[in-house]
């Protein structure tokens, strides 16, 4: 490819990202938790419902686990079966505390030096349950440390996510078999 063809895919992928983050919905101005204990979260988390996004488009059986890392950072590995194949999907990452390791906002990358915002902003039961943000209103998570989740909490999940301006109509609900 030449220099000139090289430049102009360049100019036009930054400026798609630009047009991207002008255009992208508005993250919610909502406090994360600020009694989080890392040691409670980490272990294995099943997705329950999400906003569907490439990753993890078409997946069923989708899982989270959570492991520190000797440097402070958590190891994240996220798993997954393809439904239209029945293959193995899996994606590892790392994430770190943006702020004091007590409070549950973290950026999470797997692709090397660019992060995404992970945040924790509710936890029910004895770290049983979990609403999780992303940075802005295209990414949600409920997880749970089993295949399922009671009523209440995901009524109260709901009703959280849809009063800070979540689409809540557009939620994945995960197969877990």
């Amino acid at each position: 490819m030449d220099k000139k063809k090289s430049l102009f895919l360049l100019t036009a992928a930054a400026a798609g990202a630009v047009i991207y983050n002008i255009w992208k919905p508005v993250k919610s101005n909502l406090p994360v938790i600020t009694d989080f204990d890392i040691n409670r979260y980490l272990g294995t988390w099943y997705e329950i419902a999400r906003l569907d996004f490439f990753w993890e488009k078409g997946l069923k059986n989708v899982t989270a686990l959570y492991s520190l890392q000797e440097d402070g950072n958590i190891k994240v590995q996220n798993s997954g079966v393809r439904i239209k194949d029945n293959k193995p999907k899996q994606s590892i990452g790392k994430a770190k505390f943006q702020q004091a390791p007590h409070i549950g906002s973290l950026k999470v990358s797997f692709f090397g030096p660019f992060y995404s915002g992970y945040h924790i902003m509710h936890i029910a039961g004895d770290y049983e349950y979990a609403l999780v943000f992303g940075d802005n209103l295209d990414y949600l998570w409920i997880l749970s440390r089993t295949k399922d989740i009671p009523e209440d909490i995901k009524n109260k999940y709901l009703h959280y996510a849809q009063q800070a301006g979540y689409d809540i109509e557009k939620l994945t609900w995960t197969l877990q078999e």
